[in-house]
């Protein structure tokens, strides 16, 4: 199999042929006071280059030295880009393998955010969480923040009195206020994480612990309490979990994300606590990314759907393992319609899988296509190769670019190699670059049937045995326009505009802000105060922004809600608020 050139990622700074991180040790001090990290960042290097200097990704970091062997080296800290931050460059004595950095965060940083006590679920203890992805490791450390990059890492961090600290770690000790943690793996920076909070856990399962809250812990445990079923599932699939532990962070609800897949500590939004498990399909995902994403990254975030366009089919597998073939079913089609409703909002080019993010920020790239459009590829080869055939390749696949990372053209060579060679007249029906480089659906994407959904589609009216994906089929299937009255009805009947289950909350308010009513506006004030999740936080303020009325109404729920947000979510509902204009 000929290896195809490897592209150079154009969202970091870093020569790693010349000069390459293979180990960082993290000595950290968290001030909430200050909304900072302060310490150092000691780095192990390869130098195939002696003459190179070391080049760095930062962003907004406050460098206060660096030395080699405890003495000063010269450094320079080049200009801001908007998107890339600072690269620093470093000039390494001769014969020099490591270099330490002192510096401290900035309170804006990017992959940072400081809750005030008032933004938690105990109301008692402030919370920190980190999110790197895609390039936010270098607002708070100093490191070659490329997915193409992998390095092991320890770390020191002392937190405040009566707060624990957590990492994506595989060894985590800790004696007073000093928590020591040890990732014996290589892993991309984009997968190095650190939370301080107020923090009780629960054991469900002999290598899984929750640990959230207080208030929340009992309902998370019993959420999840299926993880243990989850993990073994995948394993029988496609090989051994080899990160130890598999443990879950629950986050105040600020978190930007549904769940981050870092190893062995995966960070999940309480919004997916439903009550009935109908939502634990993100962990089904978050674990799937042991597989695919931490175990084989992609190299760049153009291929970025190598991480989740496999990550989403395998959820789909373990759903239908774990939970039955109508509920991934379901999942099947309201994935389809997310993805065909936002196939129509973006331009050609950013519908092709691997995308052209030249100047842009990788963050733009995270839409419903990497993930579904990815996953429908991927259904398409089973059903060509046939499930045994297809899940024997990706066990292979997984094997044997562990702990590696990868490009589009490396996948797809392998691709080629160990799959369609095998299967030449199968493989005639995969067109593959139709998939991979061309915008749009192509005519050859699997198109999934639910008998369930399909009764509620014909009118089939609610029943309080329904899950989730019932409610959000009937919610979105309702023929418009919808009255006032049937809004009214609606609600009465079953209590919406206080649901408790955050997904079918979030497309109720949608609900009430098309047809303007106005008795789920105060619950729609609160949800935007409350609630950080990005995907639901542009589909609110975008449907406000359709009206004038709702123009109003966003930017005057925005401007007490927005500090509360994530930055990378604040983000997003700025360019909600500014490129929409008055109708």
């Amino acid at each position: 199999m000929n290896t195809p050139a490897r592209e150079r990622d154009l969202h970091s700074y870093a020569e790693p042929e010349r000069v390459r991180v293979t180990h960082c040790s993290l000595s950290l001090s968290a001030s909430f006071e200050q909304k900072s990290l302060r310490g150092a960042a000691r780095l192990t290097v390869e130098r195939t280059d002696a003459s190179a200097p070391l080049i760095l990704d930062t962003r907004d970091l406050q460098i206060e030295s660096v030395t080699c062997s405890g003495q000063p080296v010269e450094y320079t800290l080049a200009k801001r880009d908007p998107i890339l931050g600072s690269a620093l460059h470093i000039s390494l004595p001769p014969g020099t393998d490591s270099v330490t950095i002192y510096y401290a965060t900035s309170p804006e940083a990017s992959g940072l955010q400081w809750l005030q006590p008032e933004q938690t679920a105990g109301k008692k203890h402030p919370f920190l969480f980190s999110q790197s992805q895609s390039i936010h490791a270098r607002s708070w450390i100093p490191l070659q923040d490329s997915p193409g990059i992998r390095f092991t890492y320890d770390a020191r961090i002392e937190a405040p009195a009566g707060l624990t600290a957590l990492m994506s770690a595989r060894e985590h000790k800790h004696e007073g206020t000093t928590h020591s943690f040890v990732m014996d793996l290589p892993v991309p920076a984009y997968l190095t994480a650190l939370a301080i909070g107020e923090l009780q856990s629960a054991e469900v399962g002999p290598r899984t612990r929750i640990y959230a809250e207080p208030p929340v812990l009992a309902a998370a445990a019993h959420e999840f309490e299926d993880t243990e079923r989850l993990i073994q599932t995948v394993e029988r699939l496609y090989g051994a979990y080899r990160w130890g532990r598999y443990d879950l962070l629950i986050l105040p609800p600020s978190f930007p994300f549904g769940g981050m897949e870092n190893p062995c500590l995966t960070f999940v939004t309480p919004t997916v606590i439903a009550g009935d498990k109908s939502l634990v399909s993100l962990i089904s995902h978050e674990l799937a990314h042991s597989w695919s994403g931490n175990l084989v990254t992609n190299a760049t975030w153009r291929d970025f759907w190598l991480n989740e366009g496999f990550t989403t089919y395998l959820e789909n597998r373990i759903q239908e393992e774990v939970y039955g073939l109508e509920q991934a079913l379901m999942e099947q089609v309201l994935d389809r319609r997310d993805l065909e409703k936002e196939l129509l909002e973006f331009p050609p080019p950013d519908q092709i899988l691997h995308i052209d993010l030249t100047g842009r920020d990788p963050d733009e790239g995270c839409t419903h296509i990497p993930y579904i459009k990815g996953a429908l590829f991927l259904r398409l080869m089973e059903q060509t190769f046939g499930r045994s055939a297809f899940d024997d390749f990706l066990r292979r696949y997984f094997d044997h670019f562990a702990f590696q990372s990868v490009t589009t053209a490396e996948a797809l060579a392998y691709l080629r190699a160990e799959l369609f060679a095998h299967f030449p007249d199968k493989a005639a029906a995969v067109p593959v670059d139709e998939w991979v480089t061309h915008p749009g659906l192509p005519l050859s994407a699997p198109h999934a049937h639910s008998p369930q959904l399909e009764k509620i589609a014909q009118g089939a009216g609610p029943s309080h045995n329904w899950k989730t994906q019932e409610w959000l089929e009937f919610l979105q299937t309702r023929p418009c326009p919808i009255s006032l009255r049937t809004m009214a009805a609606l609600d009465a009947q079953w209590r919406l505009t206080n649901s408790g289950n955050y997904e079918i909350l979030a497309e109720w308010l949608g609900l009430a802000i098309e047809t303007n009513y106005a008795p789920a506006f105060p619950k729609l004030r609160a949800f935007l105060h409350e609630v950080g999740r990005t995907r639901m936080l542009r589909h609110l303020y975008a449907d406000m922004m359709k009206t004038p009325a709702g123009q109003t109404l966003a930017r005057e729920i925005y401007a007490t809600a927005r500090s509360g947000y994530h930055p990378m979510a604040q983000t997003v509902v700025d360019k909600i608020l500014s490129t929409s204009k008055p109708r």
